[in-house]
């Protein structure tokens, strides 16, 4: 999750090596292409997602999100400071999601066609209190389309008493069909 997932960084054997490729490659490829450009998503670096109200059954203009194309762009973007586990996980769906083709809105709303999905990616959800703070946006949804919980780690989906399905990160990533589960 560190380094992302350009496939000339696996090549690199330590970590001072990955680090300075990332940031050469921003500062020297990208930083250059907007200083030409002037924006970040006119490059494809960046994507900028509309939250959606789900009760409103709306768009909210305020509370932009930005998702970034590579994590480790954005790692080396920001000096591999930051790095909360939750939110790269969450912009690692958000761009597995857009390469399946599915619509996603902050919350995470996943439209396709007549399909919609609500998935909530969670880092750690081991405490009964952090399971709780995890549902709670889920339960709270008025219809019955599919919730999903996205879980660090590689387990495999299973429901549990309220019907939500809970799946580790790497079978969601593994697995096209993860989400008709």
């Amino acid at each position: 999750m560190t380094y992302g997932g350009l496939p000339q960084v696996v090549q690199f054997s330590d970590e001072r090596q990955k680090t300075e490729y990332l940031k050469n490659i921003f500062s020297n490829v990208y930083i250059r292409d907007v200083v030409e450009r002037n924006k970040l998503h006119d490059i494809f670096l960046i994507s900028k997602v509309q939250r959606y109200d789900i009760k409103g059954r709306k768009y909210v203009g305020a509370n932009l999100k930005y998702y970034f194309s590579d994590v480790g762009l954005r790692n080396a973007r920001l000096n591999f400071r930051q790095q909360e586990p939750t939110h790269i996980m969450g912009n690692i769906v958000y761009n597995e999601l857009m390469i399946r083709g599915y619509n996603v809105d902050v919350g995470i709303v996943v439209n396709q066609g007549s399909q919609r999905y609500y998935i909530q990616v969670a880092y750690d959800m081991t405490s009964e209190e952090k399971q709780t703070q995890e549902l709670r946006s889920l339960r709270n949804i008025p219809d019955s389309f599919k919730k999903i919980v996205i879980v660090n780690g590689t387990k495999k989906p299973w429901r549990n008493e309220e019907g939500f399905v809970i799946m580790g990160m790497k079978y969601f990533l593994l697995n096209a069909d993860s989400l008709e589960f």
